[in-house]
């Protein structure tokens, strides 16, 4: 089936139209997320917080990882539960568990009962996401769905930007101040899905289907395709702060500089993410996300050079970009694609896949660099083109939908 580009309702979807349209459902979440964000503590301060109560480097590098693989779970158990049960519950058990769970690892010295905790830390706090990424594309339109997953993506980074700076301060009264404030935190989302979020349970699966299952997802083949450009993007994506740093120490570079690429990063999302997305929303999804795959591939090359600074400057530009320009439509794109009563699940497996590549990319990424050197770069710009490929397949049966 060719791309098509439907035109959107004359009131358009731009940001300040979206935001008009937006209901109050959409916006308590909007609210909640921002929140639970700002006091989202524990996965940047888990090292420091182990290796401080006297667990050596390698166990608190393994916590690490057992927590990545509870967010997988997580997201996982989440996609399934959404589609089940609904948002309101959802969100209520994930934020409900998250609150009782974050304080208990200040009290546990047995590294094994730490591990326990720490896995269901990791997938508590992701349960419900899933479900949220479903109920954003339910309550809103869908030639408006790419502009609020921009608008969700810009509430987040708001929050993951602010968090560990928050978190400092905290930290230097007590770690305890600290997980007790995020449980606060997850407690007050909670709180908002009480009174705000829509009662009603999830859509009824046709006759026969399996409800909580992910084989009718699986059975997509070409939504397959797309998990798999989601990982391999998020794959490279991640690599900036796994062999970014190493790469520019060893090009003689002060640590400053490092700060300096991800503040400039930053700043390029978080003011010209929802410019964009006012143009790449009406776009055909493949497009923009074969634009995304292909600076992200060139920025990421540009690195391997090392011909100093102004290379590293202009590599973390053109990937900036990257990510402005194709995230907000690689995160919506669940919505457009998914049959109603999978939409939890087909955001579920999406998510998955972002966890994933999150846990797997810094891992694999450092023992590449560590085996390659700088060429490393050029392989991560390969695999960036194999994400395109997947992304080119993937999503070609969805224009950009701009219907009411």
């Amino acid at each position: 089936m060719t791309d098509t580009v439907v035109k959107a309702p004359e009131d358009g979807a731009g940001v300040l139209a979206t935001l008009r349209a937006t209901p109050a459902p959409v916006r308590a979440l909007l609210a909640g997320v921002l929140v639970n964000q700002l006091g989202t503590f524990f996965q940047a301060y888990l090292v420091l917080f182990l290796t401080a109560r006297g667990f050596t480097s390698a166990q608190a590098g393994w916590a690490l990882g057992v927590y990545g693989a509870g967010l997988v779970v997580g997201l996982l158990a989440g996609g399934a539960l959404g589609d089940r049960l609904g948002p309101r519950p959802t969100t209520l058990l994930s934020m409900a568990g998250s609150a009782v769970l974050l304080p208990t690892v200040l009290y546990l010295h047995q590294y094994a009962a730490v591990l326990v905790v720490v896995a269901l830390v990791g997938a508590t706090t992701q349960l419900f996401r899933p479900a949220a990424s479903a109920m954003l594309a339910t309550h809103t339109a869908k030639h408006r769905r790419v502009m609020i997953f921009a608008v969700y993506r810009l509430v987040q980074n708001i929050g993951a930007t602010t968090a560990p700076l928050l978190g400092a301060l905290l930290v230097a009264v007590s770690y305890d101040l600290l997980y007790w404030v995020e449980a606060a935190s997850t407690a007050a989302f909670a709180v908002l899905a009480v009174f705000l979020f829509p009662r009603g349970h999830g859509e009824h699966a046709p006759e026969g289907q399996d409800r909580g299952g992910y084989l009718p997802v699986l059975r997509d083949r070409r939504y397959t395709l797309f998990l798999l450009a989601m990982f391999l993007n998020v794959f490279v994506y991640v690599q900036y702060v796994a062999v970014l740093p190493l790469a520019m120490r060893s090009a003689g570079l002060a640590t400053g500089w490092y700060a300096a690429m991800l503040s400039l990063n930053g700043f390029m999302v978080v003011a010209f993410e929802l410019l964009m997305t006012k143009v790449t929303q009406r776009r055909p999804p493949r497009y923009v996300a074969a634009a995304g795959f292909l600076l992200l591939a060139i920025g990421h090359s540009l690195y391997g050079f090392q011909w100093g600074v102004v290379w590293f400057v202009a590599g973390t530009v053109v990937w900036s970009l990257a990510e402005l320009i194709g995230g907000p439509t690689m995160f919506a794109f669940p919505a457009l694609a998914a049959p109603e009563e999978l939409l939890s699940r087909y955001q579920g497996a999406a998510q998955a896949m972002y966890g994933l590549g999150t846990v797997l990319g810094p891992v694999c990424g450092v023992a590449l660099w560590l085996a390659l050197g700088p060429p490393v770069w050029w392989v991560f710009g390969l695999i960036s083109l194999a994400g395109l490929g997947a992304a080119w397949s993937g999503m070609r049966r969805v224009g950009a939908a701009h219907e009411s």
